[in-house]
C-alpha cells in the first residue's frame, strides 16, 4: 500500500522511524541502572528516618508518606511525557538523532539536569503554598494539600497527552496549588484571595504567559539571522529522506540539560522541570521527611546575621512582651499580610528561639529529634515573614534594614531549602520511565502538527537553541517558563518566519489548552483538596 500525504502534512518519505524498538542491550543496561537507583533512594529513604531518631507508634504516617512518594514520583513520570518528548521533537525530524537514540540521550542529559539544577524555581512555585500548609505537611492536612495538588495535576497532564497537546506541566502545578490555597482559605473562614501570595503569583503568571511570546518571536528572528549570516540553501530546506544534518552544522544544545523543575521544568522541570519542572514535588518530598542528613547547615553566620535581624525588629517590638506562642501571630501576617501589634514582637520572640537553639548545638543536625521539626519550621516562618516585610511599605524599613532581614533570611534558607540528592535522584529515575513509555504522542504533534511543511536543519537549530537559552534565563532568575510552551512555539514561529505555513487547528487547540490550563487545575486540585481533607 502506497503512503499519501495529507494536506497540512509532511511528505510520508520524510518521515521518522518512530517505531523501532530498542537495543536489547539498551534495556538491560537500563533496567540495572534504575534498579540501582531504587535501591539507593530506598536506602537513603530508611536512612534519614533512622538518623531522625523517631520512635515508631503507628505506621499510618509512614504508609500515607510513603503513598505520597509515590504520587509525587508519578507525578514526575507524567511529566517526562510531555517535557522530553517536546525537547526531542526537533532533534528526531531533523534526522539529527534515530528516535530510540534520541529519547535515550534525553533522558541522560535530563538526569543530569535534576541533579545539577540550583532549585530556585522549585521554591519560588512552594512559596505560593499556604504557609499554615507547610507547616503542617506532615499533618493530615498536609497530606490533604499533597494528594490534592499532585493527583489534580496528575490528571490534567493525562488528559492534554492522551490528545497530543503540549501542555505546561508547570503551569499545571502552578494552578493545582493556587486551588488548595484558595481552598483553604474559603473552608477556613477566610477570603478566598488570602489563601495566595497574589504577588508571587502573578510574576510566575506573567512569566509563563510571555515564555510561548518569546519562544515564537525570538525563534523567528533568530532564523532570519541565521539566514542571512549562513548562506547555505540546505540548512533551510526540507532534509532529502533521512539525511541527517550536514557535519558543519552545529547541532543545538540540549534545552533539558538545565531541567529542575522544572519546568522545574522549564523546568521542569522543569520542570523544569529542568530546573523548571523540578518540580516541587522534589521539595514537598524533603518537607516531608523527618530530618535532614544533608542540608546545607547553619552556622555561625546564622548568629551573626540574626543579631543585625533581631535588632531591626525589636526596635518596633519595643514596649511589648509575647505571653504564650508568637507562632501563630507571625503564621496570620504571612496569611494575610496584615501588620498587626504583635507581628514584630511575636517574630522577635521566633529569632530569638532560633538564635538559642542555633548556638546550643551548633548545628541543625545535633538538634535533638524531638524539637529539630520545630526548629526547621520556624526558620521556615520567621524566613516567609521577613520575605514579606521587606514588601510592605506600612514597615518603614530602611535599606539598611532591608539589607539585614535579608542577610538573614539568606541564612535560614540555606538551613531549610535544600533538595536531598536521593529525592533529585528519584525525580529523575520518574521523569525517565515517563520519557521512554510515553514520548510519541507530543513527539509527532511538534514534529508534524505545527507546520504545514517539513521542520528543516535551521528550524530545528533556532527553535533549540531559544528553548536552551530561555531556559538558563529561567532558571538563574528563579522564574518558572514552560519548556513545552517554548519549543512548540518556537517550532511555530520557525515555520512563520521560513514561509512554511501553519496548521491552524492544531495552534487553536495547544492555545486552548494553555488557557485552560490554570483554570482546570485550580477547580480540580480545589475540588480533591476538599473531598481529602474530609477523608484525613
Amino acid at each position: 500500500m502506497t503512503d499519501l500525504a495529507l494536506p497540512g502534512s509532511i511528505e510520508p518519505a520524510h518521515r521518522p522511524d518512530l517505531n523501532k524498538g530498542f537495543n536489547p542491550l539498551t534495556i538491560i543496561l537500563f533496567v540495572g541502572i534504575l534498579a540501582a537507583g531504587l535501591l539507593y533512594v530506598a536506602y537513603s529513604l530508611l536512612a534519614d528516618v533512622d538518623a531522625a531518631g523517631t520512635k515508631i507508634t503507628s505506621y499510618a504516617p509512614f504508609i500515607l508518606l510513603f503513598v505520597a512518594l509515590l504520587i509525587a514520583l508519578g507525578f514526575e513520570f507524567v511529566n517526562g511525557f510531555h517535557d522530553t518528548a517536546n525537547a526531542v521533537a526537533t532533534v528526531i525530524y531533523t534526522h539529527a538523532l534515530p528516535a530510540e537514540f534520541a529519547v535515550i540521550w534525553s533522558g541522560f542529559f535530563n538526569f543530569l539536569g535534576v541533579a545539577l539544577s540550583t532549585g530556585a524555581v522549585a521554591f519560588g512555585i512552594i512559596s505560593l503554598l499556604p504557609v499554615e500548609l507547610i507547616l503542617q505537611v506532615g499533618s493530615s492536612a498536609g497530606f490533604a494539600m499533597v494528594f490534592a495538588l499532585l493527583i489534580a495535576a496528575i490528571i490534567w497532564n493525562l488528559g492534554t497527552w492522551w490528545l497530543g497537546l503540549p501542555a505546561s506541566s508547570s503551569h499545571t502545578m502552578i494552578g493545582s496549588i493556587i486551588g488548595v490555597g484558595v481552598a483553604n482559605a474559603l473552608m477556613r473562614g477566610r477570603d478566598g484571595t488570602s489563601g495566595v501570595d497574589w504577588g508571587k503569583a502573578t510574576e510566575i503568571g506573567e512569566a509563563l504567559l510571555l515564555s510561548p511570546i518569546v519562544g515564537f518571536v525570538l525563534a523567528a528572528l533568530l532564523l532570519l539571522l541565521m539566514k542571512y549570516l549562513i548562506k547555505r540553501p540546505e540548512l533551510y530546506a526540507s532534509p532529502k529522506g533521512n539525511t541527517p544534518p550536514p557535519l558543519w552544522n552545529p547541532r543545538p544544545p540540549h534545552p533539558h540539560l538545565h531541567r529542575g523543575e522544572l519546568r522545574p521544568r522549564l523546568e521542569r522541570r522543569s520542570e523544569g522541570h529542568g530546573p523548571n519542572h523540578a518540580d516541587p514535588d522534589r521539595h514537598r518530598a524533603h518537607r516531608l521527611r523527618t530530618q535532614p542528613r544533608h542540608a546545607a547547615e547553619p552556622d555561625g553566620s546564622v548568629i551573626a546575621n540574626s543579631a543585625a535581624a533581631a535588632k531591626v525588629v525589636e526596635t518596633r517590638a519595643a514596649g511589648y512582651n509575647v505571653i504564650g506562642d508568637p507562632r501563630p501571630a507571625v503564621t496570620n501576617y504571612v496569611a494575610l499580610h496584615q501588620i498587626s501589634e504583635g507581628t514584630f514582637p511575636s517574630l522577635a520572640a521566633l529569632m530569638k528561639e532560633i538564635a538559642k537553639q542555633v548556638t546550643e548545638y551548633g548545628t541543625l543536625g545535633k538538634i535533638p529529634a524531638a524539637t529539630v521539626g520545630n526548629t526547621r519550621n520556624d526558620m521556615y516562618l520567621v524566613s516567609e515573614a521577613i520575605r514579606f516585610l521587606m514588601k510592605d511599605k506600612e514597615a518603614d524599613l530602611t535599606k539598611e534594614d532591608v539589607a539585614s532581614l535579608n542577610a538573614y533570611k539568606g541564612s535560614l534558607d540555606a538551613a531549610t531549602k535544600f533538595i536531598p540528592f536521593w529525592v533529585k535522584l528519584a525525580v529523575a529515575i520518574a521523569l525517565g520511565l515517563g520519557t521512554m513509555v510515553g514520548w510519541k504522542r507530543i513527539v509527532v504533534t511538534v514534529g508534524e502538527k505545527i507546520g504545514k511543511t517539513h521542520l528543516t536543519y535551521g528550524q530545528g537549530a533556532a527553535a533549540e537553541l531559544v528553548a536552551a537559552g530561555t531556559i538558563f534565563a529561567a532558571d538563574h532568575y528563579g522564574l518558572p517558563v514552560s519548556t513545552t510552551h517554548v519549543l512548540s512555539s518556537g517550532v511555530a514561529g520557525t515555520m512563520a518566519a521560513n514561509g512554511s505555513g501553519l496548521q491552524w487547528s492544531t495552534l487553536r487547540n495547544i492555545a486552548l489548552a494553555w488557557v485552560l490550563t490554570l483554570p482546570a487545575a485550580m477547580m480540580l486540585s480545589a475540588f480533591l483538596y476538599w473531598v481529602f481533607s474530609h477523608v484525613f
